[in-house]
């Protein structure tokens, strides 16, 4: 759908949405298991947001003065939710799995046949531990409190009657969202930051500016879908009940009619009256990402933290996409130079 108001009717009315969310597939039984697992992991990360900020100046710290992106973004924001991923004393070799299973690439679907098949090879055998460790948990009958972490959340949100192996699979399918979303997401913000503006002076934009704008500019999700409910006529065509009408947020991000210079990146425009369109990173209407707001929180905290006393440079890379499902950027290498404290003159005498 190229039509901006044809492709939002498609997001927002009630007609395309008697169904499920299609980003669970069949895995639940009902639209309300759907909205429970999804607030509750929600939950679980928004209270890990203080955790998720004190360990950040030390995970940027860790990628080195030269890092390699867009591999890093992911590496980065899983380091730093892991222990709200998967609580700390857990099976340390499922803890291993799951940092590897980001170090190959398993959080999104990669551009090169050989970094999918690196990444797929791991596939089974995390799947295989998940299960397992969920089996355990459930034996344990944790609910009684609070979540420990995301599995606790999915397992809790579950029916009882879902297969073990089923909830492994939501669980898998959410860490890879969480690590994969926000890391990508970090990964546009820095790029098109540096491309955008000379190196040396810092950036001129608030980091919430910053990431809206990569956002809109290069968003993570290249497509989002509904199917018709049954035939129907629809933008003066006729559709076959189970068709899926298709909606690109790059498409709706870049309609000149509805955005001011939408081919120009410029964070400002966020803080300018009007000039703006519809904003849908996270999609839009009853299927809006249930943990949009502590996504947007995380990527933002973790591009502020990037740039904090440091100058950012970039070299390779460029803003052209790598559409492979998702839109990820060209890989390119993000240098951090720390500056350099200004020393206080002394006075005549030492004083």
């Amino acid at each position: 759908m190229r039509d901006t108001e044809l492709a939002l009717t498609v997001l927002r009315d009630p007609l395309f949405h008697s169904g499920m969310s299609t980003f669970f597939g069949d895995m639940l039984p009902s639209r309300t298991a759907q909205l429970a697992l999804g607030r509750a992991v929600r939950n679980v990360m928004r209270a890990h947001l203080p955790a998720y900020r004190e360990c950040l100046a030390e995970a940027v710290a860790g990628l080195g003065p030269v890092s390699q992106w867009p591999g890093a973004g992911p590496l980065l924001v899983y380091r730093c939710t892991a222990d709200a991923l998967l609580h700390p004393g857990q099976p340390t070799d499922l803890r291993r799995q799951l940092a590897q299973a980001v170090a190959a690439g398993l959080t999104a679907r990669q551009p090169q046949m050989r970094q999918r098949a690196r990444a797929e090879i791991l596939r089974p055998k995390l799947l295989a531990s998940v299960t397992e460790h969920v089996r355990g948990r459930r034996a344990e009958r944790f609910r009684a409190g609070e979540p420990r972490d995301v599995l606790d959340a999915v397992i809790g949100a579950c029916p009882d009657e879902l297969a073990d192996q089923t909830v492994a699979n939501l669980y898998v399918l959410l860490f890879q969202s969480i690590v994969g979303n926000i890391g990508y997401a970090v990964a546009w913000s820095a790029l098109l930051a540096c491309l955008h503006h000379p190196p040396g002076p810092p950036w001129p934009w608030p980091a919430d500016w910053l990431v809206r704008e990569a956002g809109r500019h290069r968003p993570f999700v290249w497509m989002v879908g509904r199917p018709v409910p049954h035939p129907l006529e629809f933008g003066g065509r006729p559709f076959a009940a189970g068709t899926i009408l298709s909606v690109s947020p790059y498409l709706l991000h870049h309609d000149p009619r509805h955005w001011d210079r939408p081919d120009v990146f410029r964070p400002e425009r966020w803080n300018e009256p009007g000039g703006q369109g519809p904003y849908l990173p996270f999609s839009t209407g009853p299927f809006t990402c249930a943990g949009a707001s502590v996504a947007h929180s995380l990527t933002t905290e973790a591009v502020a933290a990037l740039a904090q006393d440091a100058r950012l440079t970039v070299s390779g890379g460029d803003v052209r996409p790598l559409v492979s499902g998702s839109v990820l950027p060209r890989p390119f290498a993000l240098r951090r130079t720390l500056k350099t404290p200004v020393r206080p003159a002394l006075a005549k005498g030492g004083e």
